[in-house]
Formats: C-alpha cells, sequence, structure tokens
C-alpha cells in the first residue's frame, strides 16, 4: 500500500482530543496530522513486525517496539 492511502489506525476524534489537550494549553490541531501521526504508527508496526520475524517469533511483544 502506497505511504499515502495506508489504513488508519488511530480513532480520529480521541487522538485529536489527546493532542488538543485543554484550558489554557489548548492547541489546535492541523487537518493533516493525524496522517502523519498515522504513518508513525505505521512504521512502528512494520518494525515490529520485522524484529519478531528476524527472531524467529510469531507473536509481537512489547519488546519488540
Amino acid at each position: 500500500m502506497a505511504k499515502g492511502n495506508q489504513e488508519m489506525l488511530l480513532v480520529g476524534s480521541k487522538t485529536k482530543e489527546a493532542l488538543k489537550g485543554s484550558g489554557k494549553s489548548s492547541l489546535n490541531v492541523s487537518s493533516d496530522a493525524l496522517d502523519a501521526l498515522n504513518q508513525v504508527v505505521h512504521d512502528l508496526v512494520e518494525r515490529a513486525r520485522a524484529r519478531c520475524s528476524e527472531n524467529g517469533r510469531k507473536t509481537v511483544r512489547p519488546s519488540d517496539f
């Protein structure tokens, strides 16, 4: 799948809420921020899968991240 067309792995509303924060420190979240964060998550997942395979396992563990 092309990097720009990857399945969204994040819950948009929850992620935006977490990024935005609340009170005086509340931030705006750009329309493409979730896409960029989603790409980071996809990269982390791919690295964890690769590490798991390299170690001869079929179970992804926390240490793979």
